[in-house]
């Protein structure tokens, strides 16, 4: 009869995690460290990923059915399938299915560096031989009559592939070189009337990012260091939900920085002002019939001044 056998530490520490290990006989899965422990994906590719490496082949990960699975949202779930795709643990293509239909093939990898590898090693392994012209026949020697050999096929030796060492290819460079001539830093814009109800509302909304960007999680400092910023977005019309998208969409992997590039995007992509309102003429008064019309100054509607002029002109028919 099969025990359950429990391992901990010796020397449990006074602090920290303590981990009180029970070997696993069956439902487990093995998960490597580059994804437990991997630096540039949030929490939510991790969980993500480690449940996709748990299913067994053919199964269903879909937007909708992972959102159907668990309480996040379809936009965060499709964030973190595209963290996966980016730091190459996940792998959708688009390939034909029966009936002329497409369907989508997902490949999860627990160790991209070895497939990326491995997928360069294949591209190698088969190299093009070029056709290698057949031996010319010896000619048989002239002064004595002598049949001539026949020509001797001398075998060619297949040429061996060298090994090649493949390294990971790198990636585009992100940033400029040293010596590229850098433009000049835009400040952080800022309202033209600012009210505190405005300065709120854009706390509130930067405070608010990582339930819809788990990457863009700001210390208090730097949220009323962007405050003017947003402020600035606000009272020019922009609507909260347009504000969130424009500064926290795509943004670079790995994200070192949050705080920078906000400030970055809040400069470079802030929206025009909103043109002026065309002045409003005020409602008047009619000093005769007492409704009203609009005017700027005060008197008598068209009705009313078109009567009187007819009133005053002179009779033209006489008795």
């Amino acid at each position: 009869m099969d025990t359950q056998q429990v391992s901990a530490p010796p020397r449990a520490p006074s602090a920290g995690v303590v981990h009180i290990n029970i070997r696993l006989t069956d439902g487990y899965t093995i998960i490597s460290n580059r994804l437990s422990q991997h630096r540039g994906l949030s929490l939510l590719a991790i969980g993500l990923s480690t449940y996709i490496q748990s299913l067994p082949d053919g199964w269903r990960i879909g937007v909708k059915a992972l959102a159907a699975r668990f309480p996040e949202s379809e936009a965060r779930i499709a964030a973190a399938l595209r963290e996966l795709e980016e730091h190459g643990f996940l792998r959708r293509t688009r390939v034909r299915a029966g009936g002329g239909k497409l369907a989508t093939r997902t490949e999860s990898y627990n160790h991209p560096e070895a497939a990326t590898r491995g997928r360069v090693r294949a591209a190698v392994a088969a190299p093009v031989v070029p056709a290698v012209p057949a031996a010319a026949p010896v000619a048989a020697a002239e002064p004595v009559r002598v049949p001539a050999p026949e020509p001797v096929r001398v075998p060619v030796p297949e040429p061996v592939p060298a090994s090649v060492p493949v390294d990971p290819v790198p990636g585009p460079r992100l940033v400029p070189t040293p010596t590229a001539p850098r433009k000049p830093r835009l400040p952080l814009p800022a309202p033209q009337q600012p009210t505190e109800a405005l300065y709120a509302a854009a706390a509130d909304l930067l405070a608010g990012l990582p339930k819809t960007a788990p990457l863009f999680l700001l210390s208090e400092e730097d949220v009323r260091g962007l405050v003017p910023g947003v402020a600035a977005w606000l009272e020019r019309g922009a609507r909260p939900d347009a504000v969130r998208a424009a500064i926290t969409d795509d943004p670079p992997a790995p994200l070192r920085h949050p705080a920078k590039l906000l400030r970055h995007r809040l400069a470079t992509l802030l929206p025009p002002p909103l043109p002026a309102a065309e002045p409003t003429v005020p409602l008047q008064n009619c000093d005769d019939c007492d409704r009203a019309f609009r005017s700027s100054v005060p008197g008598c509607c068209r009705g009313c001044r078109d009567a009187r002029a007819y009133v005053d002109e002179p009779c033209l028919i006489s008795a």
